[in-house]
Order: structure tokens, then sequence, then C-alpha cells
């Protein structure tokens, strides 16, 4: 614990928010393995008037100072579709950066848990951010592997701050990776021709992003029906597909969105695939002026890692090998473009069913995360 008056203020100017958005990249400048987000994305997350995730939540952004010096963020959140129709009294909290002193994070956590309280919530979890398709957890273990893009990065001490807290564990999520020649297509050719003919389904391949908007409705409804089963899923409402559209398309490419449909063309299966663009990012430091945007474009079109961001099937079809017929897609597409190395996003250690899935393809598990809470 370092001596020193702490102070903790509400960020209320632009001033503030940027001070809040750019904190990491001072405690994490000399951090191998943290990718820097994009500034001008961050700073849209947090405009009340941009995202509209603040129709069904709010948020207050706390900084830390000491000497005058910020040494700590964090955002205190409610969603409130979570509290109100589910019925989880929950005080989320993210965006949670501090320097290696407990008064510090102590003196952050504090606002949380007075807002919590205010709101008659029963408990904190954290590192949240809004809905499923933040990013989430505290790394426990792990430390030493390059964050994608869609995760946290955080020192070792964090999960000190958080035992000292009188924080525990509430959920628990593995990062695994393969490699590319481990995927051998016997495991699922045979299988899904059987499953198309069964069933009589059609995977849909993409070149253009335009061929892919039409679809991307039902790929958020299908997401909702899919994930809905799942600890702590909040749903996405239809304002946020819009913004969640706009945010997300340009980074993907057409080629790795794999849609599978019903006799009917319904959507009954989707995966989002996106090239890994840690090294772009950390090249470019969170600008993407003057030269941001022409590194992420080669990333884009070059880059020999890809990540798993989401899979769903429709509840009437799992368990029944849709995934069978997206593998083989994807299949098809990374041996053209000589994919190296297929990571996935943060999955729940308990989701048995996820991890069934990719068994053939002996993924290893290189990083652990997870979130805390503490009843208010």
């Amino acid at each position: 614990m370092l001596s020193g008056m702490i102070t903790v203020k509400e960020v209320s100017s632009k001033k503030d928010l940027k001070a809040f958005v750019k904190f990491p990249f001072k405690i994490y400048k000399d951090a191998p393995y943290w990718t820097p987000p994009i500034i001008a994305e961050e700073l849209k997350t947090f405009n009340t008037k941009e995202n509209p995730v603040f129709n069904d939540a709010e948020a207050k952004l706390f900084l830390a100072y000491k000497n005058n010096e910020v040494v700590g963020r964090i955002a205190a959140i409610i969603n409130w579709l979570e509290v109100k129709n589910q019925k989880q009294l929950k005080m989320r909290f993210g965006w949670f950066d501090f320097i290696d002193d407990t008064e510090v994070s102590q003196a952050l956590l504090e606002k949380v848990y007075a807002i919590g309280k205010a709101n008659n919530l029963e408990y904190a979890e954290g590192p949240v951010g809004f809905s499923n398709l933040d990013k989430v957890g505290c790394i426990y273990e792990g430390f030493e592997d390059v964050t994608p893009m869609i995760t946290w990065y955080n020192y070792p001490y964090y999960v000190k701050h958080y035992e000292v807290a009188g924080f525990k564990i509430e959920k628990k999520y593995v990062e695994n990776r393969f490699p590319f020649e481990n995927v051998k297509p016997e495991f699922f050719f045979k299988a899904q021709e059987l499953i198309k003919r069964r069933y009589q389904i059609n995977a849909l391949k993409f070149t253009k992003t335009e061929e892919v908007m039409p679809y991307a409705d039902k790929m958020f409804d299908l997401f909702n029906a899919s994930y809905a089963s799942l600890s702590s899923f909040v749903e996405i409402t239809d304002v946020q597909k819009e913004y969640f559209k706009k945010k997300f398309i340009s980074f993907i490419n057409p080629e790795y969105i794999k849609f599978v449909t019903d006799k009917n063309d319904e959507l009954i299966g989707f995966a989002i695939v996106m090239p890994a663009y840690a090294k772009a990012l950390k090249k470019i430091n969170g600008k993407l002026f003057p030269f941001g945007f022409t590194q992420i474009l080669k990333a884009k079109k070059h880059s020999k890692d890809v990540i798993f961001y989401l899979i769903g099937i429709h509840p009437d079809y799992q368990n029944k090998g849709i995934h069978a017929v997206i593998f083989n897609e994807y299949y098809n597409t990374f041996t053209e473009k000589n994919i190296e190395t297929c990571y996935r996003t943060p999955e729940l250690e308990d989701n048995i069913a996820i991890h069934q899935i990719w068994k053939h393809f002996k993924p290893e598990i290189y990083r652990r995360r997870c979130t805390y809470r503490k009843d208010l």
C-alpha cells in the first residue's frame, strides 16, 4: 500500500472521459501482452446519445486521483433489463484498472457499492460490460499471451485486490486456441453431408458485406434464442442490433460469416469469425489517424490468425450436428486463406456443450479469467 491522499471524482466532462479512456495507455504502456483499444470506439461506447444500450442501462464513470494524477478508473453499471425482467439484482462494474495500491481499488469499489445500495441491488459483479457482447473477466492465469481486441488484459496483482475487497469468484471462463492443422475434415465432412440431407438445410456463403445485411437482424434474434439459457444472459434489443451492426461489421470479412438456413430459408445456425487484430492495434496504439485504418485493413485481409467470436444454433436444432456444417464451411475458407491458428473468445468453463463441439481439434486452454461477486 502506498501513502498519499486518494480522491475519487465522477467523470463529468469530455476531458474527464478522455482521461478515463486513456488511463490504460498509461499503466500498460510497457506491458507486452496488452492490446490497446481504439480510442474513438471506446469514447463512443460511453456516449449516451450514440450507444443505445443507455436506453435500458445506466453507467457512472469514476477516476481515482493521487497527487493530481489519475491512478485508477471504474465504470459502475446497472442494466435495467437484467434487474427488472430477469430479477437479477446485480450491480455491474467494468473498465476497472488501477495501480498496485489497494487504497485506490477500494476507493473506486466503494462508489460501486454505494450506487448498488441506493438502487436496492443485492450484489456487485465484475469486471463485466453492459451486455454479453462486451468484454468480460479478470485474468487469473495465462498472463503471458497477447489479448485479442475483444478482451481485457490485467496485471496479476489485480487478483489480490479483489480478494482484499472480500470478493469471491462468481463465474469462470476459459480461452482456447488450436493450430488449424489440427482440423481434420474426416471429423465433419461426411456428417455434414448427411445432416444437410436429413434436415434439408443449406450453408450460405458471402463475399460482400451487403449480402450479409438482410440476415443480420435474424442473426441477432437467433443469438438471443440460442444464448438465453446461459447464466447472466441479457437479450440484445432491436435498437442495439443496428448499433452492433455498425460497430462490428467493418471488422469482419464477409467470408468469415457463416449462416445455415432451413428449407424455408429461416436462419437456424450462425458463426462469426474475426481476423486477429492485436498486432495491428499495438502498432497504431489506439489511433485510427493518420495510418491506423491502413494497418487495420492490412490485418483484415492478411492476418493468419482468426478468432471465433460467436457461434449459435437454434434451440430446435441443438445437438443435431449443425456445427459440422459450419466447420466444413470454415475449413474450406481457412484452407484458401492459409490460416495458421484459431482462437476462441472467453467461454464459460461450465458450458460443457460448447467445449464438446471443439474437442476433435485438440484445443489448449491458454488463459483463464473470472468474474468476482460481493454481496452488498
